[in-house]
């Protein structure tokens, strides 16, 4: 007993000096440090994946990293690759960001099994250098980021597990009838920043797309809403479109929708009761041509309408009765950059009980200079705490130039949860 114990000690001992080993690993030396623009991973627990079992140390490609901690990723991104290596079968996450790589063939994917995210950002890849059907062999891929590359068409076929698709900042101009086709486990997809018209919902492309609950479409060249969206869409992004109509009973579709932003288009009128949505919290219509302001959700919390051409905000409009027993949730409204000469009306506080910041900030009142109102901030309710947080962000505001807001506004973070 006793050399068996004596045994046991030392086999204890030295598992906690590779426990300490690990812990005390410091990967930035070896790897050079935090990939650029990388976002942590959110696995889906109800997709059941069954992990390979490996020896330890497990294969990495000699042209990438593959953290003792993490034996499931192998990162390969800024190392200025042209190719992408061939991948070892148990690798689960890919970053392969901020290369140099311009095609995608089916080779390194040949031994791949459980691959869950893909990130190919920040490459030159272009549509006719993917090979058909790599990433449709897939079968347990859930994430793949292509945003910031050359494609010039959605890069169909994908698997029917993928769950959020990113494709910002392309050439992408059309979206072909079957592209979209057998996705039902599609949560996000972002097509941010391409080439998109009004043509791409000829096919109604998005309408089986059951699961869908974020879609960005900022910064392409639309005209029109998008129609025949899905019911199950939470988030919709549509800045920096030329959008100038939104149909009545639009949104009767969309019951679920939590934040809808269209900044910089050609809205000019608004019917009444367009935003009666009972989940929405987020609404972004600045810098449109907006005249009047139109009727208010309980739901709402926040309400961006700056740089318009309002010049009275009617509260009897956003407000037409009073329910104690559900107040209205608006916590903050942006109005600068319109053209009020006074202040929002009192009775928008019984209205609005909740309100603790209107921003005024400058107002368009003459062609030749704008003009500051009295009070260019109101707040009110706030601890000394949030009051002097809410001095800081005005002060950061003031300083910022139009082109970080536009940078700021235009783009929907595909991360948003």
């Amino acid at each position: 007993m006793g050399i068996l114990s004596h045994l046991l000690i030392l086999h204890l001992l030295w598992a906690a000096l590779v426990f300490c080993q690990y812990e005390d690993y410091d990967f930035e030396d070896e790897y050079g440090g935090e990939p650029d623009h990388q976002v942590p991973y959110y696995f889906n627990p109800n997709t059941p994946v069954e992990a390979p079992h490996f020896p330890f140390p497990v294969e990495c490609a000699k042209e990438c990293f593959c953290p003792p901690a993490f034996p499931l990723s192998m990162y390969c991104d800024h190392r200025k690759l042209k190719t992408i290596p061939n991948i070892p079968s148990h690798v689960q996450q890919l970053y392969l960001q901020n290369n140099n790589i311009e095609a995608v063939p089916a080779g390194p994917f040949t031994n791949v099994t459980f691959i869950r995210e893909i990130n190919l950002s920040y490459n030159n890849i272009k549509f006719h250098m993917i090979d058909h059907g790599v990433f449709a062999k897939l079968s347990h891929l859930l994430q793949l980021h292509l945003q910031h590359n050359e494609l010039e068409e959605f890069p169909f076929p994908l698997p029917s597990s993928l769950e959020r698709l990113l494709l910002g900042f392309n050439n992408i101009s059309r979206l072909p009838a079957n592209a979209l086709e057998g996705l039902p486990n599609m949560t996000t997809l972002d097509l941010c920043n391409n080439l998109l018209d009004d043509s791409v919902f000829k096919e109604k492309p998005f309408s089986n797309m059951k699961n869908l609950m974020q879609l960005n479409l900022c910064n392409n060249k639309l005209h029109t809403m998008p129609p025949d969206l899905p019911p199950s869409l939470r988030h919709l992004s549509l800045e920096n479109n030329s959008i100038s109509h939104i149909p009545e009973n639009y949104f009767h579709r969309l019951p679920q929708i939590i934040a809808l932003r269209m900044s910089h288009n050609n809205l000019q009128d608004i019917p009444h009761n367009t935003f009666n949505l009972p989940n929405l919290l987020e609404l972004n219509l600045g810098h449109n041509k907006l005249k009047q302001v139109f009727y208010i959700p309980r739901s709402l919390q926040h309400l961006y309408i700056e740089d318009n051409e309002i010049e009275n905000i009617n509260v009897t409009v956003m407000c037409p009765t009073l329910d104690p027993l559900n107040i209205k949730q608006l916590t903050y409204i942006r109005v600068d950059q319109n053209k009020l000469t006074s202040p929002i009306s009192t009775y928008a506080f019984f209205c609005f009980p909740l309100i603790r910041t209107i921003y005024y900030g400058e107002q368009n009142v003459t062609a030749s200079r704008p003009s500051q109102l009295r009070t260019p901030v109101f707040r009110r309710f706030l601890t000394p705490e949030e009051f002097q947080e809410a001095e800081d962000n005005h002060e950061t505001l003031n300083q910022e130039t139009e082109e970080d807001h536009e940078a700021e506004d235009s783009y929907f973070h595909p991360y948003y949860h």
